[in-house]
């Protein structure tokens, strides 16, 4: 195995954990994260790269935006909202760091403008097909 496609191998699984990590923890974003995970892993193995693209994570919530630049409403909506609940808890955990609750609600703000307006909308049917 050569350097290059080494390095595209470790910074795959690297995303790949940043991405998890995300999932839990709303200040990490997770799509760019799976998104680098695809590229990297193209690039590096075509074995991961079909493994990831094969994965439900995969295909609910990002083969439509691959393929299509764009996500449906429900998708949208479920990302929105785990955020919104999940920056919540720590805006409330925050009660003493009025800083971090400010940084928290710039945060919140921008993944709602970037989901609202910044992520093509599209019909179910447009998504599955």
């Amino acid at each position: 195995m050569n350097v290059k496609r080494l390095i595209f191998l470790i910074l795959g699984f690297l995303c790949l954990g940043l991405g998890c990590i995300g999932i839990v923890l709303p200040i990490l974003p997770t799509v760019p994260f799976f998104l680098t995970t695809v590229f990297c892993f193209a690039k590096s193995s075509q074995r991961l790269h079909d493994w990831f693209i094969g994965t439900n994570l995969y295909k609910k919530h990002l083969e439509s935006f691959v393929q299509k630049r764009g996500m449906t409403v429900r998708t949208k909506a479920t990302i929105i909202g785990s955020v919104t609940l999940l920056m919540g808890i720590g805006f409330l955990m925050m009660s003493r760091v009025p800083i971090g609750r400010v940084i928290l609600a710039i945060v919140w703000i921008c993944h709602v403008i970037y989901f609202v307006f910044g992520v093509k909308t599209l019909e179910e049917a447009q998504a599955a097909g």
